[in-house]
């Protein structure tokens, strides 16, 4: 290896460094500071685990809903060319761009109960404002281009002449959707699940401005903050931060295997 090459690897090695020691100072000073004891405490705290029930199955019912209705479309954008294609994209991406509290205000707009959507709803008895369906309303608007994005990728990989082989031998749409091109793209529809799932259970903003009650993890973090200091809340947060991080390493090592 030449001596340039070798300066060019380590002055890029070192502003990399840089990034990464940013990235991973924060989350293991939280596993530093925080006790065992106060960790356990945490988990046992009755208030703790119904937080997390709630934002495990909110995110958990977000996620199959988007698995309904964003596969298809996936599919179509990544098979189809008609007009609009790329507005459409665009605005499935729009959610990682506005602020999330933002779109928490844009959300109660809609399903408030002055809303558009949500003055109709609720004679009908169903509200979305500080209810389990707020909350999962706000977690499918915020995660789900990660479903989308990730699925459509997943379909564009899929050779499309399988398809077509599979509709000449007789399969209707139906069945070469379901027999050929979905085994092909599972592990990238199931990882834009998985993705999904954990940023919606991380979601703050928008959540707090619909529905701050009942609190999902996120929030009942930020009251403990709030209310108590630091101390009462580093112990909720790391356990949010853990199931981030058992979340990732089971897409990385388990959904998406790297490729000799």
């Amino acid at each position: 290896m030449s001596r340039a090459r070798l300066f060019f690897d380590l002055a890029f090695g070192l502003l990399g460094g840089a990034l990464v020691l940013f990235l991973v100072l924060p989350l293991v000073s939280a596993f530093l500071v925080t006790t065992p004891a106060e960790f356990l405490q945490a988990c046992l705290d009755p208030e703790v685990l119904r937080s997390i029930g709630l934002t495990f199955g909110a995110g958990a019912i977000a996620t199959a809903i988007a698995l309904g209705t964003g596969v298809p479309l996936a599919y179509l954008l990544a098979r189809r060319k008609f007009h609009g294609k790329r507005l459409l994209e665009a605005i499935v991406n729009l959610p990682i761009v506005i602020p999330h509290t933002a779109a928490g205000v844009a959300l109660l707009l809609v399903f408030g109960r002055r809303g558009l959507v949500g003055q109709w709803l609720l004679p009908l008895g169903w509200t979305f404002t500080d209810t389990l369906a707020g909350i999962v309303v706000a977690m499918l608007f915020v995660s789900v281009p990660f479903l989308v994005n990730l699925s459509r990728e997943s379909f564009c990989l899929v050779d499309e002449e399988l398809e077509r082989v599979a509709r000449t031998d007789g399969a209707t749409p139906w069945q070469a959707f379901w027999h050929v091109t979905l085994p092909q793209a599972w592990r990238g529809v199931l990882g834009g699940a998985v993705m999904m799932w954990a940023r919606g259970i991380s979601e703050f903003g928008a959540v707090v401005i619909l529905a701050y009650h009942p609190k999902i993890v996120p929030v009942l973090v930020y009251e403990r903050f709030e209310g108590f200091g630091l101390s009462a809340a580093q112990p909720v947060a790391l356990l949010l931060i853990l199931v981030a991080v058992l979340t990732f390493l089971l897409l990385r090592l388990a959904l998406l295997p790297e490729r000799e």
